[in-house]
């Protein structure tokens, strides 16, 4: 009998097509989702996680089976976003784990070894792990491949046995996870993993990823360089690939220096480095290029006319110079924390938090993010305050990964956050600290007012796109059809469970005048003379108002 395996080629493949599958699907995951609020959710976050594991995938040039996979891993954990980015990065982990060593090919046993290994290391990475979800999904398919293995089935037939455990599991989460049944639709997560293993199938079927899969991957290949990804420092000196920023003129030009020759020369340089920039005019050439060899780069250009005003600068002693200078600078604790809205920025930055990484809902940022943050932080132990129930499983994935000695406070809402840092003791040492923020979660009520982004029934309630909803600890309290009334409802709600001699905070959002804040502020506080109401500029987008009840 034919026994068939999935050689490394395939392999690629199958993995690629698996990325574009789903990041095709991402936005019918993303509306399966049961929480109507404005959130980065399932599909996107699970599809930029992918995209990032092929970035790296594309790195290997062998078909090495070990490498791919090694690759898959590190790329899915360095762009792991939310929970379920999280969780697919941990999948392939498991991959990872079971592949090593692996040359040219997947045997069926190989690759029920794989599922196995990435379910054990998801359910591992969740602190309380819940049936009915992408866990749960993960798991049965494993199962039922495990048995068809010792059946005889080969590697191909397994990808099969794979799709249809993984279907009938998916069936099963409304009946695991009550939440999913109320609401009428399927485990998001598990939606997500089976589309990606779909893709797998596709790509065994003789599909070919095409060039729109080559242009979603340039697309997405600065997913992780927005704003404050930038602005964090991170080059260390084995970083710098070319290492000499070559600077000159070439002047009193040759008959040879014609544009075919200047073309010529500028290909040239893009051989011998990067960042090259060659002008022509007004009889001269300005030449810049980072190198390993200026020589060369000089010696191609006498062909064209004399060299002038040569500057060659070092850049990795630059680096070794500025690293040195980070490292003087060095602190005993710095804070990372995860913000939404300039007003919420200074609030943070004015309690303590060393470095902003703007994210929370509508973007979750990813564990290389994350990283970055934590070295921008400069600090031998590092505290992270995630502030969003998504991003906790990312910050400890970084917490993990990370040089220095992390530290993450499970801090679920941007103003839990706030309150834990007021709080925070900079003479103190990062356990103590941690403890201390730690305690002051406890001590917030947090609410928000937002709007749906779909129809939906939660906890009883018919919900409808658009609607007015106040949610207090991330769970749906009120719905209106309008923003004070959501507001006004859900501050009396927060301050029947707190009491009235509460000190109510309430940050209002960019969609928000601070005169209709201030006057939900002045009206709530003639009914609630007891409390003690400050309103401040969150400037955050999506929430109408973040509210603290202390």
């Amino acid at each position: 009998m034919l026994v068939r395996n999935i050689d490394g080629s395939m392999f690629r493949d199958m993995l690629m097509m698996g990325a574009m599958c789903l990041e095709k699907n991402k936005q019918s995951i993303d509306a399966m989702n049961v929480f109507p609020v404005p959130d980065g959710d399932t599909g996107t976050n699970m599809s930029m996680t992918m995209q990032r594991a092929v970035q790296e995938l594309q790195g290997v040039k062998t078909d090495s089976v070990d490498a791919l996979s090694s690759a898959l891993a590190t790329g899915a954990l360095k762009g792991a976003r939310g929970n379920s980015g999280v969780i697919l990065s941990q999948i392939f982990r498991g991959f990872a784990k079971a592949l090593k060593g692996a040359d040219d090919k997947i045997t069926a046993q190989m690759l029920s070894d794989a599922l196995t290994a990435g379910t054990e290391a998801a359910y591992k990475a969740v602190m309380k792990p819940k049936e009915g979800t992408m866990l749960t999904v993960a798991r049965m398919m494993s199962e039922s491949v495990a048995k068809a293995v010792a059946s005889g089935a080969d590697a191909l037939r397994v990808i099969d046995v794979m799709l249809e455990s993984g279907e009938e599991a998916l069936k099963k989460t409304p009946e695991l996870l009550p939440v999913l049944k109320e609401a009428g639709v399927l485990d998001s997560g598990g939606m997500g993993l089976l589309t990606i293993y779909r893709g797998f199938k596709m790509a065994l079927e003789g599909q070919e990823p095409g060039e729109d899969f080559e242009l979603l991957v340039k697309s997405n290949a600065g997913s992780d360089s927005d704003e404050e990804n930038r602005a964090i420092i991170s080059g260390e000196a084995e970083d710098i690939v070319f290492g000499y920023c070559t600077e000159f003129f070439v002047i009193r030009l040759n008959e040879k220096a014609n544009d075919t020759e200047v073309a010529k020369f500028r290909a040239k340089l893009m051989s011998l480095g990067d960042s090259v920039v060659v002008v022509h005019d007004d009889g001269m050439i300005k030449v810049h290029v980072h190198t390993n060899d200026p020589g060369k780069v000089i010696q191609n250009a006498l062909r064209l006319g004399e060299v002038d005003r040569i500057k060659i600068e070092n850049m990795r002693e630059q680096n070794r110079a500025l690293i040195e200078q980070r490292k003087a600078n060095e602190k005993e604790l710095g804070v990372v924390a995860v913000s939404a809205g300039e007003g919420v920025d200074e609030v943070l930055k004015s309690l303590g938090v060393d470095v902003i990484i703007h994210g929370g809902q509508t973007m979750n940022p990813s564990v290389d993010v994350i990283l970055k943050a934590v070295k921008k932080a400069n600090a031998r132990n590092v505290i992270i305050l995630p502030n969003n129930p998504n991003i906790i499983l990312a910050a400890e994935s970084a917490a993990q990964s990370a040089e220095c000695r992390v530290f993450v406070v499970p801090s679920k809402t941007i103003v839990s956050g706030i309150t834990a840092m007021i709080g925070f003791d900079p003479d103190a040492d990062a356990k103590t600290n941690c403890d201390t923020l730690t305690e002051l979660l406890d001590n917030v009520l947090s609410g928000s007012v937002t709007y749906a982004v779909r129809n939906t029934s939660y906890e009883g309630m018919e919900i409808h796109e658009h609607d007015i909803i106040g949610l207090i600890e991330n769970k749906i309290e009120v719905t209106a059809k309008t923003v004070d009334e959501a507001a006004e409802e859900l501050i009396e709600k927060m301050l029947k469970e707190r009491g009235e001699d509460a000190i109510v905070s309430i940050f209002y959002g960019e969609d928000v005048a601070a005169k209709d804040a201030q006057a939900l502020c002045d009206r709530l506080g003639k009914k609630h003379e007891e409390a003690e109401f400050v309103v401040q500029h969150g400037g955050q987008p999506l929430y109408y108002y973040y509210i603290a009840v202390e």
